[in-house]
This record gives structure tokens, C-alpha cells and sequence, in this order.
């Protein structure tokens, strides 16, 4: 049982010494495929942390320059599954997400780091649905990337906010804005590409006649597949029909949109918010509502989960449109030019800046001790970490008791990594233990 005296600060010593030699070896063989390298480097010669849902890990690693296998060891509470590998003159670490939504990607993101302690910047890569409007003519494959806009940091929590009784739900969920040194590095590629255009298309062909086995899911889909429809056009529910048979090309039924010029990028990259949350966004209504009053860009769900604790720059191919008519068709692709653009990204940062930043590991460390601090301290008279819900307003307790809930999981988890472990008991019970919980 967690005694309450416990101080989080006192033992973070002890616990990061304790979960450095408690790891588990994993089969070191290299990877099949061109580049692969036998060069054997510990996992403090990883500097880039590239994190992303499987769709993308397929295309970041055909990316790579070199390829190093899989780590020889990762902490005992790390169950991500990696990639390393070198992309220009960065040691790259990719990691997978288990799933969609905004705890599985804080949490691939701190056993990152607890395994690859010298990780200095942070890429979350993906696909998103996108948000086109009269201002931004955003279309399928195209890519975004998250920088400040209008006073927001680039990411836009929109399920996190407050209900007040007699007025609409507002939204209090813009988070931390990416580095300056990334944003410096947004913005060098943006002045390039503005200058000489971009050679992604180029980039995606070169890899997938390399890799033929990729060209069914990951090559660009035929142009007359990219249909947006007007927000009022609903696709049947119940129908599995393509929206080409069931939602038709009745010109009516379509937003028209000229083609794009030989002089202008295909696909365009575009710089401003991206929406975060659990949920998937699948509504043209609440999308076009919030592309006018937040300035959104793209839908996705995991950005949330990573950039108010890991200093982080989101990324995003277009996949769809964010509204009923949602596929798969151009998931491949999208998730190709995401992992392309990071590629040009990643060429445009001097290894000697990398190594002059602080590692993510420093500003997380302060993060935790505070949050487990302040909470121990609220809960010093109990005996174990319980929130009340406040249900006195019946428009409220839903809310409240999601967001109690989800704060309890969060102190219970930071807890958990900060306590040093016995060497000969590394178990605690499952109640205790966030990652045992199902």
C-alpha cells in the first residue's frame, strides 16, 4: 500500500536508477530491407523521438537512411514496440501507438523516455481529417503542421472546456506551442518550399518502387476519389456502399474546387491548428463550426495527449474530410506524405542544435514532481486517492466525474513510474498499478 508520507521528490533519484537496470532484453536481430546497418549504439544515442499509429510506422520506417534494429533493452514498464534507425544526421527512435486517443499517446511518450533518456525533440506523425474552408483550400493528401495561431499553440483540445448554465459550451483547451527551434525549422522548410517547391511526390515514388509491396495502400489515390461534399450532404448511416454509388457526383451535391496550377504544390502544406480529442470527428456541421471559430485546420486524436507535457511538433497527412463520408482510400497516401515531410524537416536541423536542447526528460521531471506534490498534499488526510464528483448540477456531474476520473488515473500513473522498484519484485498489484488495469 502507498503510505502517505511519501515525497515525490525525494525519490526520483532512486527511481529513475531503479528503472535503468531493470529492463528487458529483446531479440536485437536487424529488421529485413535495404540500409540496414549493423552498428551497435545504446539507446542514449537517440536524440529524435518519432511517435505514430501504425499506418504511419509503416511509412517512417521506409524513410529511414539507415536502419539499427530494434533496441537491445527497454525499461520494465515499457511495452512500446520500436524502431531505430537514422534519418540525415539524427538517431531516430520510433515508437507505435496501441491505439487511438489521447492516454495511449501520453503514455508511448513517457515510457520513451524513460527508455531513451537523451530523446530531445518530439515528432507525433499521422494522419487527420482535414477542415477545408473559403480560406483554406485543404484537400485530401495534403499536410499540416501544427504552429501559434491567433494567440493558440498550435493544438486545440476541443471535448476539454465548461458547461455554464444558460450559455453554450466553451471551449479552454489551446495547448503548449511547439519549441521555437522547431518552429524555426517550420518555417525555414516553409521559405524553401515557397522558393523551389517540394519533392515528397518524388520522395513517396522513389520508396514505393523500392517496395512494391506498399504501392496497394500506399500510393495516391486517382484525383476524381477526392470529393467534398457540401456540410448538408449526410452519408446514409446504415449504407457500407462507397459514397461514388450511394452520395453520387451530382454536381449539386459537391463543393466545386479548380485544379490546382503546375507552378503550385501537390500536396499543399498548410501551417495552423489542429483539433485534438477522444472522439473521432465525423460531422461537417461541428467541423466547419469550429474551422470558423478556432481557426482549425485538422481533426485528429492524439496530439492532446502529448503536447502540454512533451515539448512537440504535430504533423498531419489529410486522410479525409472530417465529416460522414469518411474512408480508408487515402490513408496509405496521407500517411506517406506526412512521414516525407518530416523527412525534408528533419534535414533542415543541424545535429548540434538537437544536442544543445534540453532533454524532454528535464522538463517532464519538474512536471511530475509538482502534479504528484499538489495532489498528495490535497489528499494528505485520506487513505487512498479518491476525487469527489460534484453532482449537485445536473448539467455538470457527466463532466465532472469523466474529468475526476481522468485526473485520478493521471496521479495514480505518475506515481506509479516515480517509485523506485525492488530488483526482486519489480509486480505491485494490479490496483495500483495503471498499466495492469484493463
Amino acid at each position: 500500500m502507498l503510505k502517505r508520507g511519501y515525497e515525490a521528490g525525494e525519490n526520483l533519484g532512486a527511481a529513475s536508477s531503479a528503472l535503468k537496470r531493470l529492463r528487458i532484453h529483446h531479440d536485437n536481430a536487424p529488421m529485413s530491407g535495404a540500409n540496414t546497418t549493423g552498428k551497435a549504439l545504446s539507446n542514449d544515442d537517440y536524440i529524435v523521438g518519432w511517435i505514430c499509429a501504425i499506418t504511419t510506422y509503416v511509412a517512417a520506417q521506409a524513410f529511414l537512411d539507415e536502419r539499427h534494429g530494434r533496441p537491445k533493452y527497454v525499461c520494465v514498464n515499457d511495452s512500446n514496440d520500436y524502431t531505430l534507425g537514422k534519418i540525415g544526421e539524427h538517431n531516430v527512435v520510433i515508437a507505435i501507438l496501441p491505439g487511438n486517443g489521447i492516454a495511449p499517446a501520453a503514455c508511448v511518450a513517457r515510457d520513451m523516455l524513460q527508455s531513451f533518456p537523451n530523446v530531445r525533440i518530439c515528432l507525433s506523425v499521422g494522419i487527420g481529417g482535414g477542415a477545408p474552408s473559403s480560406k483554406h483550400d485543404i484537400r485530401l493528401g495534403d499536410i499540416i503542421v501544427s504552429t501559434p495561431n491567433e494567440g493558440s499553440g498550435g493544438v486545440f483540445q476541443y471535448d476539454f472546456g465548461k458547461t455554464i448554465q444558460d450559455q453554450s459550451f466553451q471551449h479552454i483547451g489551446f495547448l503548449n506551442q511547439p519549441p521555437i527551434f522547431l518552429q524555426t525549422a517550420v518555417n525555414g522548410l516553409k521559405a524553401q518550399y515557397m522558393s523551389e517547391g517540394h519533392h515528397l511526390n518524388e520522395a513517396i515514388n522513389n520508396i514505393l518502387e523500392k517496395k512494391p509491396r506498399l504501392q496497394p495502400i500506399y500510393k495516391r489515390p486517382d484525383s476524381v476519389t477526392d470529393r467534398l461534399y457540401e456540410s448538408h450532404v449526410v452519408h446514409p448511416l446504415q449504407c457500407q456502399g462507397s459514397c461514388a454509388v450511394v452520395c453520387g457526383n451530382d454536381p449539386t451535391k459537391l463543393i466545386k474546387r479548380r485544379e490546382r496550377g503546375e507552378h503550385e504544390d501537390n500536396p499543399a502544406i498548410h501551417y495552423g491548428t489542429i483539433a485534438s480529442a477522444n472522439q473521432l470527428m465525423k460531422d461537417a456541421s461541428i467541423r466547419d463550426e469550429l474551422a470558423a471559430e478556432k481557426g482549425v485546420l485538422c481533426f485528429e486524436m492524439e496530439a492532446a495527449g502529448l503536447t502540454n507535457h512533451f515539448p512537440c511538433l504535430i504533423i498531419r497527412g489529410i486522410c479525409d474530410y472530417s465529416d460522414s463520408h469518411k474512408n480508408n482510400d487515402w490513408e496509405g497516401y496521407a500517411a506517406m506524405a506526412a512521414a516525407a515531410y518530416t523527412k525534408d524537416l528533419l534535414s533542415r536541423i543541424p545535429p548540434n542544435t538537437t544536442e544543445r536542447q534540453k532533454r524532454i526528460a528535464e522538463h517532464l521531471s519538474g512536471d511530475l514532481v509538482t502534479t504528484a506534490s499538489e495532489m498528495a498534499d490535497s489528499q494528505k488526510n485520506k487513505d487512498s486517492q479518491e476525487y469527489a464528483c460534484d453532482c449537485s448540477d445536473p448539467h455538470k456531474s457527466k463532466e465532472w466525474q469523466r474529468y475526476a476520473a481522468a485526473i485520478a488515473a493521471a496521479y495514480a500513473s505518475e506515481l506509479f513510474e516515480e517509485l523506485p522498484v525492488a530488483e526482486s519484485d519489480a509486480r505491485v498489484p494490479c490496483m495500483l498499478n495503471p498499466r495492469k488495469l484493463a
